[in-house]
């Protein structure tokens, strides 16, 4: 679990992940100032502290090295599982050995009221539950991949994409290796955050779409997944022509009609 200055979520999702049965629970503090690294103490989780705020793949990759599992489950902070999370994700790797790697989604229950809130989240929900079961990405709020094969793959990018899509950008290198990776939607866990719109365009514009676009056009990677699918695509050309034609529409009225 990487955390910072998440004391109250990360309270929720320790409680959480005892009530799973999780094996061994390490988190990973990156650089808290506001009591985050002495939560895990009381519920016998080990925690490691990290110098300075290094951002969440640099805190995921240093809790993976003293894990002692064959499986790393990645759980975010702010992420509260299901009571038969860790047996799932267990029971999925042990019967299908051929694959790699297994993600789920947030629920349909975000706790976070507001519109925004709800809207982020559910958003999030929708775009896993309509996605591939076989993907070709990953996702650390609620993911697991065999040990030997993070391992192998050199674990989380702690340079151009460690603050943002680090594990979408992992994914794609277990692909390349020729690893299967499964998006188990029934894998569902609870997302506590609060989306301000100013933090919702932020995230999603600079820390998803700026450096998902350049790790696409980098290396050419495929259209096929998650949030690129076709219906997705046209969704922003039609939500670019909208914002076009209101704004041309004191010049031109006809435009409203479109």
């Amino acid at each position: 679990i990487p955390a910072y200055q998440n004391a109250a979520g990360l309270e929720e999702c320790l409680r959480a992940l005892e009530g799973a049965g999780a094996h061994e629970i390490i988190v990973a503090d990156d650089g808290s100032t506001d009591g985050t690294a002495a939560v895990p103490e009381r519920f016998g989780a080990k925690v490691i502290r990290l110098d300075r705020n290094s951002g969440a793949g640099a805190a995921r990759n240093r809790g993976a090295r003293e894990a002692t599992g064959d499986v790393l489950l990645f759980v975010d902070s702010d992420v509260v599982v299901a009571p038969d999370t860790v047996a799932r994700v267990t029971r999925l790797l042990e019967e299908r050995p051929d694959v790699a790697a297994v993600f789920g989604s947030y629920d349909a229950a975000p706790r976070a009221p507001g519109l925004v809130s709800q809207f982020r989240n559910l958003l999030h929900h929708f775009v896993h539950q309509q996605g591939e079961r076989e993907a070709s990405t990953f996702w650390a709020g609620c993911g697991a991949v065999r040990r030997e094969v993070f391992e192998q793959s050199g674990g989380f990018d702690t340079g151009d994409y460690t603050r943002a899509i680090e594990d979408i950008e992992l994914g794609y290198r277990l692909r390349a290796a020729g690893h299967r990776i499964l998006l188990d939607k029934d894998l569902e866990v609870t997302h506590l955050k609060r989306w301000t719109l100013t933090s919702f365009l932020r995230t999603d514009v600079l820390y998803r779409a700026v450096p998902w676009s350049r790790l696409i056009v980098n290396r050419r990677l495929a259209l096929d997944h998650l949030n690129l699918k076709p219906a997705h695509r046209a969704s922003v050309a039609l939500s670019l022509v909208l914002a076009a034609s209101l704004a041309l529409s004191p010049f031109a009225p006809q435009l409203l009609v479109v």
